[in-house]
C-alpha cells in the first residue's frame, strides 16, 4: 500500500517505522537511462509488510520491489544496486516507457537516530548533502549549497536534502498566502514581503518567513542566486515595481507580476523608463502564470506554481540532458 509524500515525510515515516521496530529498506533512484518516470534522486522507503511511501518509478517497479523485499531478496548490511528495464522485455513486463531503464540504490538502516539528525537540519532551515559510501554503507552529512547537484560515481553518492529553491512574494494577500502553501508542499522556503501594516502574518503559513522590509532591499536580501523565484503580488505599481527593478538585474530564475495584460504593458513601458532595456524586460512573466482561466486565490496561485514548476522541469531536463551529453 504506497503512502505518497515529499522528502521530509518520506523521511519522518522512516523514523517513525524504525521506532516502530520496523526493518525499512532506504531507496534512492541512482541512475535513468531513456525515459523515466522519476528523475536521479527520487526517494521511497519500504518495509516488509508491503507498505511504502514515495516513488521511484510510475508504479509497477515500486510492486517488485517491495515483494523482493518481503521475500528477503533485498537488503543486508551493505547498499545493494539493483537494476531495471536492462532489456525490453523486463522494460514491458514493469510498464517502464519505451527504451526506459532505471538503476536504485537500496540501504537497510538499522538505527533512526542518523535519519533524526537530517531530518533535524532539514527542518532548522539548512541545506545539506547525504553522501552514502557505496562499499560500506556509511553515510555522512555536509553543508551544501543551493547549485549543488545530485552526484552518483563509483565510489558514493550524494543526494541533496532541504530547501534547496526560495520563493520570495511581495505582498501578503491571499493569493500569496494559497502560493506560499503550495510552495511549501513543493520544499521551497518561502519570504512574505509586506511593509504595509495592515496585514496580519497568516497564522497558517507559520513555515513561512515574514519580513517587513521595503520590496526592492526584500530582493536584495533574498533573491541571490539562481534557484531563487520572485513574484510580484501586491497590485501596488509603487511596491511591486520596485521588487520588479531589482530582480530583473538579479540571478533569480524567475521573476514575474500579477495583473491584466493590460497593466502588464503598462508595467513593462515603466520599467522601460526606468532604465531597463529589452534583455532584462523579456525574463518578466506577466501576467504570471499559465492561462487555466483562474479567477480565484486558489486558482490564479495554482496556475503560477504549474509555470514555475513546468520551467523548472524543462531547465533540469535540459541540464541533465546536456551532462550526460558531455
Amino acid at each position: 500500500m504506497p503512502v505518497h509524500g515529499t522528502d521530509r515525510e518520506i523521511l519522518e515515516t522512516a523514523v517513525g517505522w524504525l521506532a516502530g521496530g520496523h526493518t525499512i529498506a532506504l531507496v534512492t533512484v541512482a541512475r535513468t537511462w531513456g525515459s523515466s518516470p522519476r528523475p536521479p534522486g527520487s526517494l521511497m522507503v519500504m518495509r516488509g509488510d508491503g507498505v511504502f511511501c514515495g516513488s521511484v518509478s510510475g508504479g509497477c517497479v515500486e510492486e517488485d520491489l517491495v515483494q523482493r523485499y518481503r521475500e528477503h531478496q533485498l537488503g543486508g548490511p551493505f547498499p545493494t544496486l539493483v537494476d531495471y528495464g536492462i532489456n525490453r522485455e523486463e522494460a514491458t513486463r514493469l510498464g517502464l516507457p519505451c527504451g526506459g531503464r532505471l538503476e536504485l540504490l537500496v540501504e537497510q538502516p538499522d538505527s533512526a537516530a542518523p535519519l533524526e539528525l537530517l531530518l533535524g537540519k532539514i527542518q532548522s532551515g539548512e541545506l545539506v548533502a547525504r553522501r552514502v559510501c557505496l562499499n560500506t554503507g556509511e553515510f555522512s552529512l555536509h553543508a551544501a549549497k543551493a547549485s549543488d547537484e545530485f552526484a552518483y560515481g563509483d565510489d558514493s553518492l550524494s543526494r541533496v536534502f532541504g530547501m534547496g529553491w526560495r520563493l520570495l512574494i511581495i505582498g501578503d494577500g491571499h493569493t500569496g498566502r494559497y502560493l506560499a502553501r503550495i510552495a511549501l508542499m513543493l520544499d521551497y522556503q518561502v519570504i512574505i514581503c509586506d511593509p504595509r501594516d495592515e496585514y496580519e502574518p497568516d497564522q497558517d503559513n507559520k513555515a513561512c518567513e515574514r519580513v517587513y522590509l521595503m520590496p526592492d532591499e526584500a530582493v536584495q536580501a533574498y533573491a541571490d542566486h539562481s534557484r531563487c523565484v520572485v513574484l510580484a503580488l501586491t497590485h501596488d505599481p509603487k511596491l511591486d515595481d520596485m521588487a520588479i527593478l531589482e530582480a530583473l538585474e538579479s540571478p533569480a530564475f524567475y521573476v514575474g507580476a500579477i495583473g491584466s495584460r493590460t497593466n502588464s504593458e503598462s508595467r513593462r513601458k515603466r520599467l522601460v523608463s526606468m532604465g531597463l532595456d529589452d534583455r532584462h524586460i523579456e525574463r518578466l512573466h506577466a501576467p504570471v502564470g499559465l492561462p487555466i482561466g483562474s479567477y480565484t486565490p486558489p486558482e490564479i496561485a495554482l496556475s503560477i506554481m504549474a509555470e514555475i514548476t513546468a520551467l523548472r522541469n524543462r531547465a533540469e531536463q535540459a541540464a541533465r540532458s546536456a551532462a550526460s551529453a558531455a
